[in-house]
């Protein structure tokens, strides 16, 4: 059963902050470092005028909390994936224009949240919470109805594997963990059904496609295909040849739209690896969520 706590600071000390913050504690955070946890509420509660702080014990009450919120402005305590789990549910429940989100980075995956611009530290990504601006960032939603907020590799960066290794050895002992996993990387990427085989992390015949122009075809092998959310509205597409010989330059290019189709691949987004797929589209919505970042 979730625990929730809330507390009001009283009207002797000045705010930055004038609404009231819903603070969910993603329970791997508790678990992993929960003297972090314990300084974010903290410093959290001493700064809002008011605060209420969920403490959810299962996935379901994670979403249950945050579809809750009212008013409130949602904080995530966690880590990468729990700022995904969060801004999935938001996407899906198609609130996500509406509702700016704050983050205090706290467990094991924060290369995302601070390649956002997050600070790292409960102290200072707290104070941030309070003192910071709300920043409109483009988010990629890809043909499954998947969410990327950072970047997209085609084959998966070597070790992916097994760092999802290591994880599924932590959850065989804590069932919750398991469920968590299997939701975030369904909110992330739904796995399509298995069609095909799919290519190794070795070379691969992709045709990428950006704004329906052909950026590289079937008949070039490609060591690599990357894309990120570039700005404003679009993305930044790179696909780096097979070389033979000499390095071959790699080829970018921008649009709104990248279409990847060929022999059956996986890829990484974010911190979830999907596939295998024959094809996937990413669709940039400009300025799409808000995150709570340090004024400039």
């Amino acid at each position: 059963m979730a625990e929730v706590a809330t507390s009001a600071r009283s009207s002797g000390t000045s705010s930055a902050l004038s609404d009231p913050l819903l603070v969910v504690v993603d329970p791997v955070a508790r678990r992993v470092d929960g003297e972090s946890v314990r300084i974010a509420k903290d410093v959290l509660r001493a700064g809002a005028a008011h605060t209420k702080v969920c403490l959810p014990d299962s996935p379901e009450e994670f979403a249950r909390m945050l579809g809750r919120r009212g008013s409130r402005r949602p904080v995530v305590v966690g880590d990468d994936r729990a700022l995904l789990r969060a801004v999935g549910l938001l996407h899906r429940w198609r609130e996500l224009a509406g509702c700016g989100l704050s983050l205090v980075p706290v467990g094991p995956a924060q290369e995302l949240s601070r390649s956002l611009g997050v600070p790292s530290g409960a102290v200072a990504a707290a104070r941030a919470v309070l003192e910071g601006a709300e920043r409109r960032l483009d988010l990629l939603v890809d043909d499954s109805d998947g969410v990327v907020l950072g970047a997209v590799g085609i084959p998966p960066a070597p070790g992916a594997a097994q760092e999802a290794a290591g994880a599924d050895d932590d959850a065989s002992v804590r069932p919750w963990l398991r469920t968590c996993q299997s939701l975030v990387r369904t909110l992330a990427h739904p796995r399509p059904a298995r069609s095909g085989p799919a290519t190794g992390p070795g070379p691969a015949r992709l045709r990428v496609e950006v704004d329906g122009v052909t950026l590289v075809d079937l008949d070039q092998p490609v060591a690599g295909v990357s894309l990120i959310p570039g700005g404003p509205g679009l993305a930044e597409v790179e696909v780096r040849p097979l070389s033979v010989g000499a390095e071959a330059s790699p080829l970018t290019a921008r649009g709104r739209t990248v279409t990847v189709s060929g022999a059956h691949f996986r890829y990484r987004a974010d911190a979830v690896e999907s596939g295998p797929v024959g094809t996937r589209t990413w669709t940039v919505r400009e300025s799409a969520w808000g995150l709570t970042l340090p004024a400039r």
